[in-house]
């Protein structure tokens, strides 16, 4: 959801000759929104589809962290043709959108907002979100992550997401067929690894792997270890068609 995020496993997939984007979904993240368009769920994905229809054009393997991972089921679901399949990471996607979040006068809605980017915050989250890291390195980590927040823009974009209501997928997820990879930290503070067995029953084609000594953000913090298994993921087909060539 936001490219600094990929930082370190990026690189990875690249280096493992993967075709690999990096894509900031609309209010989220570095693009430029001085004309700020509506940020609600069909925006977003209006928006995503807009960028594989001019760019990719072909069926894609799909990766959603956390919340991204509602836009990933969302955009599969609204989109089959443009999916190959999909990745999920300690995924947010029982919610049932923003809540009662979505009924705040604007003006609690945009302190709420101005809280979420706020130093306190952000550090005590990466506490619950990391597994065992030093002051030094959660500080570093804290600085990049709120890195979009300080955009001026960005206030404006949450709280429109905010109010028009989220991400609600429970509807969506037994709807998607897509071949799926679902991949959790084992120590996730924040999204309970039950929900990962939970999510696991309810996609009809998928595989869960989890990762032992990590939180909620395997990506940042294991970044080899969830690489590795988005190329073997990736290559899974190669390997089931090179089994069944006959000699």
């Amino acid at each position: 959801m936001v490219l600094t995020e990929w930082r370190y496993t990026f690189p990875l997939l690249e280096e493992a000759g993967m075709e690999t984007w990096a894509v900031d979904i609309l209010g989220w993240g570095f693009s430029d929104l001085e004309r700020l368009p509506s940020c609600d769920v069909a925006s977003k994905r209006d928006h995503l589809y807009q960028f594989w229809r001019s760019h990719i054009r072909r069926p894609i393997i799909l990766v959603g962290p956390s919340l991204g991972a509602a836009v990933a089921i969302d955009f599969a679901a609204n989109h089959p043709e443009a999916v190959e399949k999909l990745v999920l990471i300690d995924a947010s996607v029982y919610a049932e959108g923003t809540g009662d979040l979505a009924k705040l006068p604007r003006a609690l809605a945009y302190a709420g907002v101005y809280l979420l980017k706020s130093v306190p915050l952000r550090l005590y989250v990466n506490l619950l979100a990391f597994n065992e890291i030093s002051l030094s390195t959660s500080i570093d980590w804290m600085n990049v992550g709120r890195l979009h927040c300080l955009y001026p823009w960005w206030e404006d974009a949450t709280v429109n997401f905010m109010v028009s209501g989220g991400y609600n997928v429970n509807a969506q997820i037994d709807k998607v067929k897509k071949r799926t990879l679902i991949i959790w930290g084992e120590d996730d503070q924040i999204i309970s690894n039950k929900l990962a067995v939970r999510l696991h029953s309810e996609l009809p084609n998928a595989i869960i792997r989890q990762i032992p000594e990590c939180g909620h953000i395997p990506h940042v913090e294991k970044p080899n270890s969830v690489a590795k298994l988005i190329v073997e993921f990736a290559r899974e087909a190669c390997y089931e068609d090179a089994q069944t060539i006959p000699l």
